[in-house]
């Protein structure tokens, strides 16, 4: 067996029977150290769990910095304890489930937060949070996001700790479904920034999209950098450009307003502030952020800059050839139009993030915003004036596309505005709680998971991560709650103590789900993919199964 305290050794154990009862009795003692039937004790398994999912190491790393404490260990055990951590962690939770309901009850109940996850193909890796004391309460892996498969989670949910006092989610049917048919009489929200988010995309889509194809038919972007290649080593290369640059960079830090400088470095500039677009935005992403949208606006900027030369400045070589690249793209008509309602479109939208007070335009919290802190009766104030203005109403006369936007508003209007909600806890105290507006709790709970195991595998995409990943993964994050870790260690000093309390035959039990679903989903899937004319087959296939379909109806 191998530990911290001890390191590598053999255990001799006796074991006794009773003459009377048959029973056998082994050495309680040396099963606090490790697990019956393991090689490792549990000192190395917490180090192995905390190291891959709070510290976001590698194997490889792990491996090293074990072998310094003179603990021999292969990657492959390294990756199968960090599976038998959740195992253990996964356990824990659950059997803590009793005090867990203890402390909701002493908040005055659980608002609960739905959210789901994936990498490309991966199945979804769906969360419930309590946005009151922030701790994951449970979590399953689906398919897709459908009502059928996230009923039975809710159920087990409402089972485990009850009905919650509010509902937050995005506004998928799947979600929006199974909550209403498993909590139909509790506080149902929507979250804001998604609310806000979905409109945003369905209004400005299409003509943003045919902006963006244009910029790329035009080559706009490679044809400025190649420009300020060019410029870049003309530049270097004379030394009177290389003066009037720095000149000019040196009266800009010092704050005073430069007359002297060539056209080529002012070309050099201009086509470094078209590329610098990105500054401009807060890091919302689309359709907050508008980059493309940005970068059109400050080729105009720069156009209008040229028109105010002198003609004869205007017909240097480096202007014209900067000029020609603008022309290629700001005189098509087509486009202009295009970009002239996406203007009049990003003007209405901006008015609806200003009158619920989130992503708003000049904001810098990016994707962290839980929009500002404002009574809800202001918000609903303010995104009622907004829905019943008389711009927004003739915009909507003139095109379907607003139409669309206020049917959103109306359809989820009762969802929008959470008034404080006022309870009693477990000893009678009136409390009065406000749901939050967002459901960002849980989309940065995600983050921070994927980002560990970006920065612990160096890999970009996590899709093979989220296909192999155990499910109750994300209760990682309770470690990092006081509150939550006095509960789970219920009385014992460490994880590693409360841990050696699981019954081994339940982690073996779990192992062997995990072990049989990842079996499934590679061996067998592969053998079906090298069966013959499987297209075909499956078409057949599909065809009997509607008969079949059509014959009983």
């Amino acid at each position: 067996m191998v530990t911290f305290e001890i390191g590598p050794f053999y255990a001799h154990i006796t074991e006794m029977q009773c003459e009377k009862c048959q029973a056998i009795y082994s050495s309680e003692e040396l099963y606090k150290i490790a697990p019956k039937g393991s090689k490792f004790g549990y000192d190395v398994l917490v180090f192995i769990g905390k190291a891959i999912f709070l510290d976001c190491l590698s194997e490889k790393d792990i491996q090293n910095k074990l072998r310094k404490k003179n603990i021999p260990i292969s990657i492959r055990e390294i990756g199968y304890l960090g599976k038998k951590f959740i195992i253990y962690l996964a356990l824990a939770h659950k059997e803590s489930k009793e005090n867990i309901n203890q402390l909701m009850a002493l908040n005055g109940g659980y608002i609960l937060h739905l959210d789901a996850t994936c990498e490309t193909d991966s199945p979804q890796l769906m969360s419930a949070l309590d946005s009151i004391s922030n701790i994951v309460i449970d979590n399953m892996k689906l398919a897709s996001e459908n009502s059928d498969q996230i009923i039975p989670f809710l159920k087990q949910i409402k089972k485990d700790y009850g009905s919650p006092i509010a509902t937050v989610h995005d506004m998928g049917r799947g979600i929006l479904k199974a909550v209403k048919t498993v909590f139909p009489s509790v506080n149902d929200y929507i979250c804001h920034y998604h609310f806000l988010r979905d409109i945003g995309k369905d209004l400005l889509s299409s003509e943003y999209t045919h902006l963006m194809k244009a910029l790329r038919k035009n080559s706009v972007r490679p044809k400025l950098r190649k420009r300020l290649k060019i410029l870049t080593e003309e530049i270097d290369k004379d030394t009177n450009l290389k003066k009037s640059l720095d000149l000019y960079i040196q009266q800009k830090m010092e704050g005073s307003v430069s007359n002297d400088i060539s056209t080529s470095v002012s070309v050099y500039f201009w086509i470094h502030w078209i590329l610098n677009s990105k500054k401009e935005l807060s890091g919302y992403g689309f359709p907050f952020d508008r980059y493309h949208y940005v970068f059109y606006q400050r080729l105009m900027s720069v156009k209008e800059a040229i028109e105010t030369l002198p003609v004869k400045l205007q017909k240097d070589s480096n202007v014209l050839q900067l000029n020609t690249i603008l022309v290629s793209i700001l005189n098509d008509q087509d486009l202009k139009e295009q970009v002239t309602i996406l203007t009049e479109k990003i003007k209405i939208f901006d008015q609806l993030r200003e009158a619920m007070q989130i992503a708003l335009p000049n904001g810098k919290n990016g994707l962290n915003d839980d929009g500002k802190n404002v009574d809800v009766k202001t918000i609903k104030e303010k995104v009622t004036a907004f829905r019943n203005s008389k711009e927004v109403e003739e915009a909507a006369n003139k095109n379907n596309d607003y139409k669309k936007m206020l049917k959103q508003i109306d359809k989820y209007w009762e969802k929008l505005f959470a008034d404080p909600l006022t309870v009693f806890n477990s000893k009678g105290k009136k409390i009065i709680i406000q749901p939050q507006r967002t459901n960002n709790i849980l989309e940065r709970l995600f983050r921070s998971i994927k980002r560990g195991f970006r920065k612990k595998s160096g890999n970009k995409s996590l899709n093979r991560t989220f296909k192999s990943l155990i499910s109750n993964t994300p209760l990682i994050e309770n470690l990092k709650i006081s509150e939550y870790m006095k509960i789970l260690l219920g009385g014992h000093n460490s994880l590693e103590d409360r841990f050696a309390d699981i019954n081994v035959k339940d982690v073996r039990k779990e192992l062997k789900k995990i072990n049989n679903v990842e079996e499934i989903s590679s061996k067998k899937i592969k053998k079906i993919l090298l069966s013959p004319n499987l297209p075909l087959k499956i078409a057949k296939a599909t065809k009997k199964s509607w008969a079949n379909k059509k014959k009983s109806n």
